[in-house]
């Protein structure tokens, strides 16, 4: 079977993206391994003090995007696509690389869109660090208003 690396970032238009990686997977005969990387300074915090670490921020945040991620995963497998998924924290192009390696992957699928705003250039530096320097192909999937 295919596996097809699938990171999310829970933006509005995650849904998007994974119904295109939905019926991807389907034309492939593909399993999803659904990823999504979490910055390493979720629970740091700038005050009057200089820099701040809070763990329990980060072990919230953390802990609810894993709840959206079991709901995605659920919502694939809902589709009868057979998937999987992680939730690591680090450098996202090096993560999502590694993963690919470690699954054996054949794609990694991408959304042209993230979030918003100044996300979007965080996204799009995403992707064209992962077109860069992944040794599989990089489906970019258009992402519309």
């Amino acid at each position: 079977m295919i596996n097809i690396i699938l990171p999310v970032d829970f933006g509005e238009k995650t849904d998007q993206l994974v119904d295109g990686a939905v019926k991807f997977a389907k034309e492939v005969n593909g399993r999803i391994c659904l990823i999504h990387v979490a910055p390493t300074d979720i629970g740091f915090a700038i005050g009057d003090m200089g820099y701040q670490y809070f763990p329990e921020v980060e072990e919230n945040e953390i802990r609810e995007e894993l709840v959206l991620l079991n709901k995605i995963n659920q919502r694939i497998l809902a589709q009868n696509v057979e998937c999987e998924h992680i939730l690591k924290q680090g450098i996202a192009k090096d993560i999502i690389l590694e993963y690919s390696d470690l699954k054996n992957a054949s794609y990694i699928v991408m959304g042209s869109h993230g979030r918003s705003g100044i996300y979007d250039v965080f996204v799009g530096s995403l992707t064209k660090g992962l077109t860069k320097s992944s040794k599989i192909p990089v489906l970019v999937l258009p992402i519309h208003e």
